[in-house]
């Protein structure tokens, strides 16, 4: 006989863990992040067809992640009557269209409205995906299922920039988008087959979010996330442009380059509960400012392909523990209000990646490579320093 467990929300009876309704959702994870980092990869060839500057063409990300920020923290009260089966297949749906949008895109202005629908799937998809799994496992499943659906991101980490360069390279950047569109598609595919029914649940007030974010060590914490997260993105979306311009790196070694610092986020994610477990106010404030080292050591350094890709390849190692710090940092902060708490983190996320586009792009356009990464460092710096001083995370809870 198979067990029964019933959600935590609904109270609605399930007959077994729906694995493949997990498995499909990872795999929509891998697509909306892929289609999110592709222009980090792309920045190159894009500006140079579309006419417009590098600084301008990073702006596709900023128009991404500003989207996904509103997204997350609106669409479970505007969405709080729709069965949650039809808003991911939604949200499938319009990482396809966005894809295709880019794809074909004759100026700046499609590839924006493109980036734009992306940003509404990613903040959506990513502000449900917790409850939705929660409700597709029981209870003593939801680690391994929340594992699953995170190693979607890893997989993207380490896809995303090193194929994205390496096929723009061969077919083109407009073939690029087509595949990811194709990977949106199989998504869609997946979870149309997989899915089940998921009547709407209790959904999360904006209101409660911002009871939330009052308390003082919520409020720091999260602004020392921002920070932190701004300083990777900045550093991480203009890093092409500086391998190619200022260290002379060929495309297949800008290719190799990303894939060891996606190969090494990954791993970073692996050794982080480790890292976590003797300290998590020491691995909070420890990776932010080693980062902030590497990026120091870029602009005072000569361009050497030895010492940047090894510093790169680090850069990657260290940013892996950083979401897993955070999100730890959240849940043993706000066991409470787990969910608004989420989604303010997302939110802040967002906003740090576009914020770390926008003025990068700034930046760059002035400064070049250089005045990126300083600002990088110290904005990571000042995020260690915050940190050290402010952030004071409560220890873990051990279960019997």
């Amino acid at each position: 006989m198979n067990p029964t467990f019933h959600s935590s929300e609904t109270g609605d009876a399930v007959d077994r863990p729906a694995w493949g309704a997990v498995f499909s959702m990872a795999l929509g994870v891998f697509g909306l992040v892929t289609a999110e980092f592709l222009p980090a990869s792309l920045l190159t060839p894009i500006a140079a067809e579309l006419a417009i500057t590098e600084g301008a063409a990073g702006q596709a990300v900023t128009a991404t992640a500003v989207v996904g920020m509103v997204a997350s923290l609106l669409i479970t009260s505007l969405a709080r009557r729709t069965d949650r089966r039809h808003l991911l297949l939604f949200f499938s749906l319009l990482l396809i269209v966005s894809n295709l949008m880019v794809a074909f895109a004759p100026g700046m202005a499609t590839l924006l409205v493109g980036r734009v629908l992306l940003g509404v799937a990613l903040g959506g998809f990513w502000a449900m995906a917790t409850a939705v799994t929660m409700r597709l496992v029981p209870p003593a499943s939801v680690p391994r299922a929340l594992s699953m659906i995170f190693s979607g991101v890893s997989a993207a980490t380490i896809v995303a920039a090193p194929v994205g360069s390496y096929l723009g390279a061969l077919a083109g950047w407009r073939t690029v988008f087509v595949l990811a569109a194709g990977l949106g598609a199989a998504a869609l595919a997946m979870q149309f087959l997989t899915l089940p029914r998921l009547a709407p649940a209790g959904a999360t007030s904006l209101k409660a979010s911002l009871r939330v974010l009052v308390r003082p060590s919520v409020g720091l914490g999260i602004l020392a996330a921002t920070l932190v997260f701004g300083g990777h993105f900045a550093f991480f979306t203009y890093l092409r442009p500086f391998l190619e311009a200022d260290v002379g790196a060929g495309i297949e070694t800008v290719s190799s380059i990303l894939l060891g610092f996606g190969l090494a986020n990954f791993v970073g994610t692996l050794v982080a509960g480790l890292l976590i477990g003797r300290s998590l106010r020491l691995t909070l404030t420890l990776m932010p400012l080693l980062m902030a080292a590497i990026a120091f050591v870029l602009t005072a350094s000569a361009p050497s392909l030895i010492l940047d890709a090894a510093v790169i390849t680090l850069w990657g190692l260290l940013f892996g523990a950083v979401p897993v710090a955070w999100s730890t940092w959240l849940a043993r902060t706000v066991p409470d209000e787990a969910e608004s708490a989420g989604g303010l983190l997302v939110a802040a996320i967002q906003f740090a990646i576009a914020m770390g586009a926008a003025v990068g792009g700034v930046i760059f356009d002035t400064s070049g490579a250089t005045g990126v990464f300083t600002a990088s460092g110290l904005v990571l710096a000042a995020a260690a320093i915050g940190i050290l001083l402010g952030v004071k995370p409560r220890p873990a809870v051990s279960v019997a």
